[in-house]
Order: C-alpha cells, then sequence, then structure tokens
C-alpha cells in the first residue's frame, strides 16, 4: 500500500513536469498536456484516485496552492501598467464580469436545462480566467502593445474576483435562494474587500521590514515568504471566508511595487515552484472526473461551449470597453483569449461537493462542465490565438532581433550589418558618448543601465529574440545575463568570454546557469575585437552561393576571419557559439570580422 501510494505521488510529479518539457518542445500549451495525462491517469484506465491518495488534505493543498500562484501573479503586476490599460482593466473586471456571470448563465440555463440555481453557479465559476492559463499562452504568443498588460492583469485579479463571486453565489443558494441575494452580497464584498486588503497589506509590511532589517538571512527568504503567503491566506479566510485569495493577490502586489527591498530571489522561486504545483494540480484535478462525468459531455454541452467562447466572451469584451480608446483590432484578440484555469476547476470542484452532501439537485453537472470549458478553451484558444494575433498584427513571428548590451565601436558595426539585413537591433548602454554615437549611425538605442530595476519594461523590445552581452565587464555580462533570463530562453542569451581567462578556466569559475552561452571562438573575448577594430578590420556580409560557398570564402580570407551571425534564407539568425557548430550554407548570408589586410588583399 505505501509503494503504490510513493509510487502514484513520484508518477504525478515525474508526469507533470515532463509534460511541462514537452509542451516546450513541441511548443503546445502545458495545460492541454496536463489535463490529458490526468483524464487518461484518471476516468480513462482508473490508475490514479486524487481522492484516495490525498483524502480529506487534497482541497485544503488545492486552495493553498492557489494562494501561491495568485500571490506570484500579483508579484508581476507592475501599477506603472495601469497609467495606459487602467480604465480598460477595471471595465473587463466589472462590467465585463457581470456580463460575461449573465451571458453564461442564461447559456447553463436554457441550453444545458439547468435550475436557476445551477446554472447562476456555474456561470460565477466560469467568469474567471487565471494566470495558470494566461500567462503560458501570453510567452507563446508574445502579443505586442497593451492587450498584453490588460490580458495579464485581467488573468491575475479575475480570480480572486470571480472566486468571490462563485462564494456569494453559492452563500445566497445554501441560504435559501435568491430573496436575501442583494444584502448578502453587499455584505460579502465589502467584508471580503476590507478584511483581503488589510491582511495581504499587513503581510507585505511585515516581510518587508524583515528583510529590509536583516532578520531574515538571504537562504531563508524564499521560503519565510512563502509560511507568510500561506499565513496570510489562512488568516484572511478566519475572519471572511474566500477572502484568502484577494490576500495573497494584494500581498504580492504589493511587495512587486514597493522600492525598499529586492524580490527577484522571490520571484524567481516562486516561479519556479509555480510550475511544480501547476503540473501536479491540473492532473489531479483531471483524474477525479469519472466516466459518469464524461457522459454530460452532450450535444448540449458543446452548444453552451459554443456560447461561452462565441457570445459571451465577446460581448463582454466589446460592451465593456466602449469607453476605452482600445482598436477594433486589440478588442477582437481580446474577445479569443478567455481559456480557464485551475481556479475554476477548484472552486466547481469544492462546490460541487459541499451541494452534493446537501442533496441540492443537479449539482453533478458542476464538476463536468467546468473541466470540459477548461479543456476546449485551452485548446481552441492554444491552438489559434498566435496565428489570429500576428494576422492581426499583435504579435511577433519568431522574433531574430538582438539585444546587444554594449555600445563600443565594433559593436555598432554589428549592429550596422544586422540592420542592413532587416535584423531588429536595440544596443544598450549607461555611457551617452556612445549612445549618442550609434543614434547619429542611424542605430536604436536606449541609453541606461541595464540592471537597473524596471528596465526590462522600459526597453522597446519588438522584434527582439535574443541577447547578447559584449561589454568588457564580464560580471556585467553575468548579472544582464541573468537580468535578461526572465525575457528570453537561455538558449537565446549570450556573452563575450572575459579578457583575462581561457575557455576551461572560465567555463569553471562561473556555473552555467550564472551567465550566458560563450560567443564565437575560444581565443575572442572583448580585448580581441578591440585589438582588431583599431587595426582596421571591418564587419563584413557576404551572399554564399554556390559558386562562391563558405570553402571559397575561406580559401579567399585564409585564417583572417571570424564568423560571427548567420542569416538564414527564412531570416532566421543563427550566432556563432562555443557550444555549437555551423556550417554555412549557399543562400545563407555570413556576417564575419575580417581583417584589415584580408580585405586589401583580396581587393
Amino acid at each position: 500500500m505505501k509503494e503504490m501510494v510513493l509510487i502514484q505521488l513520484a508518477a504525478v510529479i515525474v508526469l507533470g513536469i515532463g509534460a511541462q518539457w514537452l509542451a516546450w518542445r513541441f511548443k503546445l500549451p502545458s495545460i492541454l498536456l496536463l489535463l490529458l495525462i490526468g483524464l487518461f491517469a484518471g476516468p480513462v484506465t482508473g490508475l490514479f484516485s486524487p481522492d484516495e491518495l490525498m483524502g480529506d488534505l487534497l482541497f485544503p493543498v488545492v486552495s493553498l496552492s492557489v494562494a501561491v500562484i495568485l500571490f506570484e501573479g500579483g508579484l508581476t503586476l507592475k501599477l506603472a501598467e495601469l497609467r495606459q490599460v487602467g480604465l480598460t482593466v477595471l471595465s473587463v473586471i466589472s462590467l465585463g464580469a457581470v456580463i460575461a456571470w449573465l451571458c453564461i448563465s442564461t447559456a447553463a440555463y436554457y441550453l444545458l436545462g439547468l435550475n436557476i440555481d445551477m446554472a447562476v453557479l456555474l456561470g460565477a465559476i466560469l467568469v474567471v480566467t487565471g494566470p495558470t492559463v494566461v500567462g503560458p499562452l501570453l510567452r507563446h504568443i508574445r502579443p505586442q502593445g497593451r492587450v498584453a498588460e490588460i490580458l495579464k492583469w485581467e488573468g491575475i485579479v479575475i480570480d480572486p474576483v470571480g472566486a468571490l463571486l462563485a462564494v456569494l453565489v453559492f452563500e445566497v443558494i445554501v441560504s435559501g435562494g435568491f430573496q436575501q441575494a442583494g444584502e448578502i452580497f453587499l455584505l460579502g464584498i465589502g467584508k471580503t474587500i476590507l478584511v483581503g486588503g488589510l491582511v495581504g497589506g499587513l503581510g507585505a509590511w511585515i516581510l518587508v521590514v524583515f528583510i529590509q532589517r536583516f532578520w531574515i538571512p538571504d537562504y531563508l527568504e524564499e521560503t519565510v515568504t512563502l509560511a507568510m503567503v500561506i499565513a496570510a491566506y489562512v488568516v484572511s479566510d478566519l475572519f471572511q471566508e474566500e477572502s484568502g485569495l484577494l490576500a495573497t493577490t494584494i500581498m504580492g502586489l504589493v511587495m512587486g511595487n514597493q522600492k525598499k527591498v529586492a524580490i527577484k530571489q522571490i520571484l524567481d522561486f516562486k516561479e519556479n515552484l509555480q510550475v511544480l504545483i501547476l503540473s501536479v494540480l491540473f492532473i489531479m484535478l483531471a483524474a477525479r472526473l469519472t466516466i459518469a462525468d464524461i457522459r454530460h459531455f452532450s450535444f448540449a454541452a458543446f452548444l453552451f461551449l459554443t456560447a461561452v467562447i462565441f457570445v459571451a466572451r465577446p460581448v463582454s469584451v466589446f460592451v465593456s470597453t466602449l469607453i476605452t480608446d482600445l482598436s477594433f483590432r486589440e478588442r477582437l484578440f481580446l474577445s479569443w483569449m478567455a481559456p480557464r484555469g485551475i481556479v475554476a476547476a477548484a472552486v466547481s470542484s469544492i462546490f460541487a461537493i459541499r451541494l452534493k452532501e446537501l442533496n441540492f439537485p443537479q449539482s453533478e453537472y458542476l464538476v463536468p462542465m467546468t473541466f470540459l470549458v477548461i479543456i476546449v478553451t485551452v485548446v481552441v484558444y492554444g491552438l489559434t490565438a498566435k496565428p489570429l494575433a500576428r494576422k492581426l498584427g499583435l504579435a511577433q513571428q519568431d522574433p531574430q532581433g538582438a539585444l546587444l548590451f554594449g555600445a563600443d565601436p565594433w559593436v555598432l558595426d554589428i549592429a550596422e550589418r544586422l540592420l542592413e539585413y532587416k535584423i531588429p537591433v536595440l544596443v544598450v548602454d549607461s555611457n551617452w558618448s556612445k549612445i549618442n554615437h550609434a543614434r547619429l549611425a542611424g542605430i536604436p538605442a536606449y541609453h541606461g543601465n541595464i540592471l537597473a530595476e524596471g528596465v526590462l519594461e522600459e526597453l522597446p523590445l519588438n522584434g527582439i529574440g535574443k541577447f547578447l552581452a559584449l561589454t568588457s565587464n564580464e560580471e556585467a555580462n553575468s548579472l544582464a545575463v541573468l537580468h535578461f533570463s526572465e525575457l528570453f530562453d537561455r538558449q537565446e542569451l549570450y556573452q563575450l568570454l572575459p579578457d583575462d581567462g581561457e575557455v576551461g578556466r572560465a567555463e569553471n569559475s562561473s556555473a552555467q546557469h550564472l551567465r550566458g552561452r560563450y560567443l564565437f571562438r575560444k581565443d575572442v573575448n572583448h580585448h580581441f575585437f578591440v585589438e582588431r577594430h583599431l587595426t582596421g578590420a571591418v564587419v563584413k556580409a557576404t551572399l554564399l552561393t554556390d559558386e562562391f560557398d563558405f570553402q571559397a570564402f575561406r580559401k579567399t580570407y585564409g585564417t583572417n576571419f571570424l564568423p560571427l551571425f548567420l542569416i538564414t534564407e527564412t531570416g532566421r539568425l543563427l550566432v556563432f557559439a562555443l557550444d555549437e557548430e555551423l556550417t554555412p550554407l549557399p543562400g545563407q548570408i555570413l556576417i564575419a570580422l575580417i581583417d584589415r589586410s584580408a580585405e586589401e588583399k583580396k581587393g
């Protein structure tokens, strides 16, 4: 028995993380794979039963996990973003949520044939979207402009709002109907906002004070923060039921916007923890479904889904954003991004159990309908949102541009060659004179400290997909790589070898996860480029052909050149690095640093 419990727990973790990796490898929504694994392990094969494995601990664990997820989401919200999208976010999570609730409830009543109590409750549950599904899709789509901020804010803030709405509807139902709905709603909303706001704000203040005064050692910062988040959730819930989610969201929001202590270490920990939590929760909740639940997936259910996707979301978005200055294209994209996530799954599961215990008719529809909406919306939006965003001109298609840290003359030469071939470039440096030279040469440039807090939000990164740290300061290069690991995949982060070390020593002195991929060649560092530039070396772009291929290029220039980049026929930018050997092919453009003597000899 103990062995089976151990095997099931290990299987959930291994399969969950495996699904995350497969989703990354094949560019698929991770939640889709997690749900499919849960369905296969639960109702399809019966290999896994979360209720037997976890017992009464299942839903408390789910609730605490959702609280941690919303805290992490709150950390990523920047109040400065509200200057542009605040009115839209407020409209979508208030008026838009009410409209969506009414539309979904109406569809549930007429299409599913649910009684008024269950229809209204199901509508309230399905109002939420959530960062657990919106966040991964936004990273997959990479939309441009305001829509990304709007969807991020909506996905995080709508979770506690939707959960509160669902709880209030549930309280109305179990208290005897909708006759006293107004009083329950107003009192519940007021108490939830008051208690959640006070507990969340107080928790953040206590945490900041403890970190600022060094009352918490560095190695305990993340775990103490986790404990504080859990404590805030429980304390808030003790004073006002279901206010804990709001408390943890506000706690994250306050922590993410204060300037007294750094939170990057906490944010990194919470992001990594979120991956594990999501992987386990989605599999467990999907595995709770039964064959009887799946039988509810009828033609009427799919008509209901059609109403949720094609009526409720578009109507709520277009009506709630009438007072904003969003374009039609932006409204259309927002209308096509409302996947449901872990909060809807958790809330529906909890309420279904309580209502079943109270013998409420049709309560058995809540869980299967919620999971059907989760599965279908994740599939539909996950597979179609990116092509739609590209069609509307709101997303980047595999961005190939380069962010260059450092603005030395030889870096500007590289930038000019890349720009000639329509590769977006942005040069960043804190030296005003260097940035001024870049701008005079027509090169997009940003003056400022690349390591400063908030710079990630300020930089115009449309079309940028790679980061190259090209300064003479190895520590600054490595720190910059770590800083931008939040935006770029590790395979797209590069830096120069240090000036004062060999490859082996450099690799051993700096852990791989604390630096980028080393660029170009074993003998190439910042000093190498400065020396070559002073002797007249040039950065040259050459179109390779069948007649003049790379072998001919090498024969022409001998050993007096350094290959830097390849631009493929499809416009992809490939970077020469120590850990990857590139073979230039005909049809590709080779960008190389060529010594002056070799260029003069050729001429």
